[in-house]
């Protein structure tokens, strides 16, 4: 993540937290651009939430637990779903209690998702750095993963009842979309129905819980907190749409991932479905790198070069905008403020960024 120009925070008045640690200033810029205070505001607030982040991490029983959450922390992206807590929070009393420890609990879910995740997808990288399980081991990897899934319930059994249904939802949700992909789909079953019912548990679920905890955290009203669930769910699954397209043409600059990684996995991304579905006679050779399920790496290039081409990478947007489109339905029964306004924004950000 790039560093503030504050000072090595990002953030006036916040000495101390290392800028790695903070959201993507670029990410934040476009959010948030025609309200300066209103994005001060959020800034000040996600700093306040990353102080239940670290000492997690510091407290653990282990040390090696308390260096593999530093390690996570540090690597796992621009702290997106600690953003939508606030951002939730903000159509209720921003000001309640507990909101700034809501954030900490989405955070350290994907954390934990992100551990677990490489370890089923074999990435011996994230963001450029070595992956939990590459440094550590895989069995260190899956138990500082469930350390942090502890960690979340903890803190959201502080927040009561409501927060803590919402976190073991959301914790059920991920693995059950993480065993849809490793099991795929049954018999019968189409295959594109199946990646909507593995992204909706793996990425959207999240989300969805992120802007559900900080509205309800926030007293919101219960139709303004299911309006956000929604705008979530959509979202989530615009996201991944949007990282299947990445993967398929991001350099690992932008994405802290290399190209064709999930072809080299045999990932089961929705523009590898289409093209498998393809009766395009161009897409002939395409559907016969795909055939074998993951694409050697000798033939990764081509595979690359072939997707270009393609119209499945167009079908594959037009997903996208069509979820997005939906999210953005789901705001119409807001309240105008700043953070629907930052919403609207965060799906303009999500067609921006894999297009």
């Amino acid at each position: 993540m790039k560093a503030g120009h504050m000072d090595d925070t990002g953030i006036s008045g916040a000495p101390g937290l290392p800028s790695a640690l903070l959201p993507d200033q670029l990410l934040l810029d476009r959010l948030l651009p025609s309200d300066p205070a209103f994005g001060a505001r959020m800034r000040e607030a996600l700093a306040g939430a990353e102080q239940w982040l670290r000492p997690g991490a510091d407290d653990a029983l282990h040390p090696r637990i308390a260096a593999l959450g530093g390690h996570l922390a540090e690597a796992g992206g621009k702290r997106l779903r600690p953003l939508l807590v606030l951002l939730g929070a903000e159509f209720g009393d921003p000001g309640a209690p507990g909101i700034g420890q809501a954030a900490a609990v989405a955070e350290l879910v994907h954390l934990a998702s992100l551990c677990h995740d490489d370890i089923m997808d074999g990435a011996d990288t994230r963001r450029g750095r070595p992956s939990v399980h590459a440094r550590w081991g895989e069995r260190a990897a899956v138990l500082g993963g469930d350390w942090l899934l502890a960690r979340a319930a903890q803190l959201a059994a502080g927040l009561g009842a409501a927060a803590v249904q919402l976190n073991a939802r959301a914790a059920g949700r991920l693995v059950a979309g993480q065993l849809h992909e490793l099991t795929g789909p049954g018999p019968g079953v189409d295959p594109v129905t199946h990646y909507f019912r593995v992204a909706a548990g793996k990425t959207a679920a999240l989300l969805a819980m992120s802007l559900g905890i900080g509205a309800v955290q926030a007293g919101t009203p219960a139709g303004d907190t299911a309006a956000l669930t929604e705008y979530g769910e959509q979202l989530g699954i615009a996201f991944q749409v949007a990282d299947d397209l990445l993967d398929l043409r991001a350099p690992a600059a932008d994405t802290g991932k290399e190209r064709g990684r999930d072809l080299l996995a045999g990932v089961r991304s929705l523009p590898v479905l289409l093209a498998r579905e393809s009766a395009d006679p161009a897409d002939a050779e395409l559907r016969a790198l795909l055939a074998g399920g993951a694409v050697p790496a000798a033939d990764a290039a081509r595979a690359l070069a072939l997707f270009e081409r393609s119209g499945v990478l167009t079908e594959t947007e037009a997903v996208m905008h069509r979820r997005l489109d939906r999210a953005r339905a789901a705001l119409d029964a807001l309240p105008d403020r700043p953070a629907r306004r930052a919403l609207f924004a965060l799906c303009d950000h999500v067609a921006l960024r894999a297009g």
